[in-house]
């Protein structure tokens, strides 16, 4: 694997070899450098759940995967991988966000994967249909966009939410592969991503007030709701209004009127 497969620099003058450095494998897998260290210089014998951690964060096929038990004497304990479906939004919940006109509206899946949105929150945020599907996800948004990061005023505060939101989301699924490879790719790329995961903080927060800057229309103070799907998908519908009269009222109008007159 490359550092770029992980928004790593292609080009490191103070790399002294192409693939990943062990530190980074280490925090990819969420293991120490000194453990990966003896695992490499065969010290140790890995378990069949580090070697599976360190199968998804290198993001090996099922061959790649049953060579590594293989090689690591546990052939028999291999486990093929299993897809996990597609996250659907409901027809009903599509139907909401289209009636919410005027109101920035996100529906947010497993691993806080952005997965459908409304026209006034591609005008708070960014058009969300014009990066791949891989990267709809807010908390990594937030760590990597820098449109996305800039806008939320209260960066820290609003992030550290988000590490400890993405945490309750591991419990609930400490199996998914997918949230495995997110947390690492973080890991490696941003050093409060990792203090924050390393806090095992957890935030469950329905509801709170965000602080925005956009380009255009400049600070909006805007609450935030978040409503669970009654049909025990894990879907939620993020919601954010403003004050009716006040200013960031104003500003959310102009906005949404302004993207409209785009389309």
């Amino acid at each position: 694997m490359a550092p770029r497969d992980l928004g790593l620099p292609a080009t490191d003058s103070q790399r002294r070899v192409a693939g990943l450095r062990r530190q980074e494998v280490a925090q990819l897998a969420a293991i120490s450098v000194d453990y990966y260290t003896r695992l490499e210089q065969g010290r140790v014998r890995a378990s069949a759940s580090v070697l599976t951690t360190l199968a998804r964060a290198l993001r090996l096929d099922d061959d790649q995967q049953k060579y590594l038990y293989e090689l690591a004497g546990r052939a028999d304990e291999w486990p093929r991988r299993r897809r996990r479906p597609a996250q659907r939004v409901r027809p009903t919940m599509r139907r909401l966000l289209d009636q919410l006109t005027g109101t920035p509206a996100i529906v947010l899946g497993s691993r806080m994967d952005i997965l459908a949105w409304n026209v006034a929150a591609a005008a708070l945020f960014t058009d969300f249909s014009l990066m791949p599907s891989g990267r709809r996800n807010y908390v990594r948004l937030l760590f990597t966009d820098p449109i996305v990061r800039d806008m939320h005023r209260e960066w820290r505060h609003d992030a550290r939410d988000a590490v400890a939101a993405l945490r309750m989301e591991a419990a609930a699924d400490p199996d998914d592969p997918e949230l495995a490879q997110l947390v690492g790719e973080l890991s490696v790329r941003d050093a409060d991503f990792r203090t924050w995961w390393a806090e095992h903080r957890v935030n469950s927060d329905s509801y709170g007030t965000k602080h925005y800057r956009h380009r255009l229309v400049g600070d909006l103070t805007l609450d935030c709701d978040i409503w669970s799907s009654p049909d025990g998908s894990g879907q939620r519908l993020m919601v954010l209004t403003a004050e009716p009269g006040s200013p960031s009222h104003d500003a959310l109008r102009i906005l949404t009127s302004w993207t409209a007159d785009q389309r």
